[in-house]
């Protein structure tokens, strides 16, 4: 499994990626979305992982234009990792396209959760990291 982490706290990156490492999962990083956004075009993964929070592009930005994509990247599984607590942010990001959100800090049995959860939707069965 290939994941792209865009997400601009480098310690942050550093815990996701140990955590995958435990369930033997590559994982690409950016540092900020516009990298982000490169790297879908040149690579690719199962699911995105994105923040919100970033200097110069947000995370919903990001999404919307992986979703306004003209090709099947357009339909990678997005999943939000923020530690911001709107009332409204679940839905603001699922409006955008985000298919879940994810609350820092991150347990590593809730990112493998959401992350099969996720997969298993949009493959309708099971699919497991």
């Amino acid at each position: 499994m290939n994941i792209l982490f865009i997400e601009d706290d480098p310690m942050n990156r550093r815990v996701v990626r140990d955590m995958l490492d435990v369930a033997g999962a590559a994982m690409t990083e950016a540092e900020d979305a516009e990298t982000g956004l490169r790297r879908i075009d040149a690579e690719d993964f199962d699911v995105i992982l994105v923040d919100l929070r970033m200097p110069g592009m947000d995370g919903i930005e990001a999404i919307q234009h992986i979703r306004a994509r003209g090709d099947h990247k357009a339909e990678l599984p997005v999943i939000v990792v923020t530690a911001d607590t709107a009332v409204d942010l679940r839905e603001r990001c699922l409006g955008a396209g985000a298919d879940e959100v994810l609350f820092k800090p991150v347990a590593m049995d809730a990112l493998f959760d959401t992350i099969g959860r996720v997969l298993a939707q949009r493959s309708g069965g099971d699919m497991l990291l």
